[in-house]
């Protein structure tokens, strides 16, 4: 890991749909829990080899049920829809954070040349 900053604090805003996280360079990123999930690190969704990235669909009201620490460097995400095979490491989410409007557009992009018409979920 090359100079990853380290979280300090991380937060589940269930009613928000919104995971809160913190670094001691003092940067705060509020990612949402659709992002997380579409932009998980696992196989599923990043395929096997470059390239293969598979975005999933219907995912604007998925929330966070449980966070489960991986040793001192990671977390993994239990999503309400049964996903939880991404290991997210504090290197993904520093990324996923400072990336945020470059791979939010993407990821609108993505579902716009598949068809999808995203659904603003409900509060």
């Amino acid at each position: 890991m090359l100079n990853v900053p380290n979280p300090t604090e991380l937060n589940m805003h269930r009613l928000s749909r919104v995971l809160e996280i913190s670094f001691d360079d003092g940067s705060n990123f509020k990612l949402p829990a659709e992002y997380l999930r579409v932009y998980s690190p696992s196989a599923e969704v990043t395929g096997h080899a470059p390239g293969q990235r598979k975005v999933p669909l219907g995912k604007e009201a998925v929330n966070i049920d449980k966070i489960e620490p991986v040793g001192n460097y990671a977390v993994v995400l239990h999503f309400d829809d049964e996903h939880n095979t991404g290991i997210y490491s504090w290197e993904t989410l520093y990324n996923l954070g400072k990336n945020f409007d470059e791979m939010w557009e993407a990821y609108l992009e993505e579902l716009k040349e598949k068809g999808y018409t995203r659904k603003e979920p409900q509060a």
